[in-house]
């Protein structure tokens, strides 16, 4: 394969705000043409591991990791990190692992990073994301676009789909590479495909937290498969 088009932000039901469950995710990606999805599920791998023990080839464990500052966004996690650490203790723990280090939606006013505190990450992080399809206003997206140029740091983008019909809406094409590393030395050439989605996708996300509260739809806590 001369290249890979990679969904590098998604959910699974291992998420408190999406109902998607793995194997549908996996099977949904194979019939979008994705050849790899880091699997972002907020604060937890559980979901990642599942969907990697279905299909090894094409899954990369990931997490959006909730700091008290913003939300980091890490591929090739072999370890879960919790919510509510300091920004630099995410990343002193996601390096001791060798994963993948960008930021979530990082200027995006409503979810994002105060531009004070993504300058004191800046040195220790691989890439922004500099489009979320997720983002309410375009603005948002060219603002972290702008400052990821502006610092000379690399950009990646994400779909961040919390359903199956968001899948793929923004994704990356690059050289193959096997992990973290070699992820680093193929983003700056990568091509990218990009849409933003409707806004009525956040209602989805709304029903799926209140559909867990009320005990409709599954809402697990734990993955039933080990890190590794």
């Amino acid at each position: 394969m001369d290249k890979y088009r990679v969904e590098f932000h998604c959910h699974t039901i291992y998420s408190k705000d999406s109902l998607v469950d793995p194997r549908k995710l996996v099977e949904t990606a194979r019939r979008k043409g994705l050849d790899r999805i880091v699997v972002t599920d907020h604060n937890s791998i559980g979901g990642a591991l599942e969907a990697r023990n279905l299909a090894p080839e094409l899954v990369i464990v990931g997490e959006e990791i909730l700091t008290t500052q913003g939300e980091f966004l890490a591929a090739f996690v072999r370890e879960e990190i919790p919510a509510g650490l300091e920004p630099l203790e995410v990343i002193r723990r996601l390096k001791e692992q060798g994963a993948f280090i960008s930021v979530s939606h990082p200027l995006d006013p409503m979810r994002g990073w105060k531009r004070e505190h993504l300058l004191e990450i800046l040195p220790h992080i691989d890439a922004l994301e500099v489009f979320n399809a997720r983002c309410m206003d375009e603005k948002f997206n060219d603002d972290a676009r702008a400052f990821a140029r502006e610092h000379k740091i690399l950009g990646i983008v994400g779909s961040d789909a919390h359903t199956l019909m968001e899948l793929g809406r923004a994704t990356l094409t690059v050289a193959p590479f096997t992990d973290a590393e070699g992820l680093r030395k193929v983003i700056a050439s990568g091509v990218e495909n990009v849409r933003l989605s409707s806004p009525f996708v956040h209602l989805s996300s709304r029903y799926a937290v209140f559909a867990k509260k009320r005990g409709w739809a599954r809402s697990p806590r734990k993955s039933d498969f080990a890190a590794g």
